[in-house]
């Protein structure tokens, strides 16, 4: 399960997508985020499936590639769609002695579903066509007027932009403990879900020890280098907005657009 996780990762290939500012996929993973709460009619979903396909096209990143992240959600998703298909009251489609299921519950229960599967696939399209270095420029850059009330931007960048590439290197590093441990007889397959999930609990210590000594050899690493944060530092390759950055930011007002005027048209 762990190793199709696909957030934090990166895919290096050459796409327009690939080559739109940094500044530009955060705020546009923003505006399409947004969009899915704001929707709530299945021509929507729809129309929202097939921008996300379309840029997942133009993007080159495999298509399946992109859904192996939906693994690493599945128990996640189960539960949300459980929760709202039997406890949501409404009109009784199907009853078997205290669980009940209304066409209210299936109907939200669906979309709920849908719009999961959409946000993940959504945030993963951006972290699989920017590196780590694009995300932290292009989050100081975008969230630097803040700095005028004192809020500490490019530390906070920094910091998600680390926790994004740790991600990937904890996954790994888990792979690598279970292997080592099912090599010595451990079992993480058998049995019911409480039986997995103490069988996990023995997982959880070295992989705490090897995370800490990661953070502690990358902060051992930035101070030699005499890292002092944001302040008076230069960048080898500044963010510049170019023609598609601007093409982008149309198509995104756009897409809010149609997104906020169908909530006041009825659609199907």
């Amino acid at each position: 399960m762990f190793r199709e996780i696909t957030l934090g990762q990166y895919y290096p290939v050459d796409s327009v997508i690939h080559r739109l500012d940094p500044r530009v996929k955060l705020m546009g993973t923003l505006v399409f985020l947004v969009a899915l709460f704001i929707v709530n009619s299945w021509t929507m979903y729809g129309v929202a499936a097939i921008v996300l396909a379309v840029l997942i096209k133009l993007s080159n990143v495999p298509f399946k590639f992109m859904t192996k992240g939906l693994k690493s959600i599945l128990i996640l998703l189960l539960i949300s769609v459980s929760f709202n298909l039997f406890l949501t009251p409404g009109e009784p489609l199907f009853q078997f002695g205290i669980l009940k299921i209304s066409h209210e519950g299936l109907e939200i229960a669906l979309k709920m579903g849908i719009r999961l599967v959409l946000l993940v696939l959504g945030s993963s399209l951006m972290t699989l066509t920017t590196t780590p270095n694009q995300l932290t420029d292009g989050m100081e850059k975008g969230l630097g007027i803040f700095k005028k009330i004192g809020v500490p931007v490019h530390e906070i960048s920094m910091m998600m932009s680390i926790a994004l590439r740790f991600i990937p290197i904890l996954v790994e590093e888990t792979d690598k403990i279970m292997k080592a441990q099912q090599a010595r007889g451990a079992d993480f397959e058998s049995g019911n879900i409480i039986d997995r999930a103490k069988a996990m609990v023995p997982i959880l210590v070295p992989l705490f020890i090897s995370a800490f000594r990661r953070a502690n050899d990358l902060a051992m690493a930035m101070e030699a280098r005499c890292y002092h944060g944001g302040e008076g530092r230069t960048k080898m390759k500044p963010l510049k907005y170019e023609g598609r950055d601007r093409a982008a930011y149309l198509l995104m007002i756009i897409y809010l657009a149609v997104c906020i005027a169908s909530r006041f048209v009825k659609l199907i």
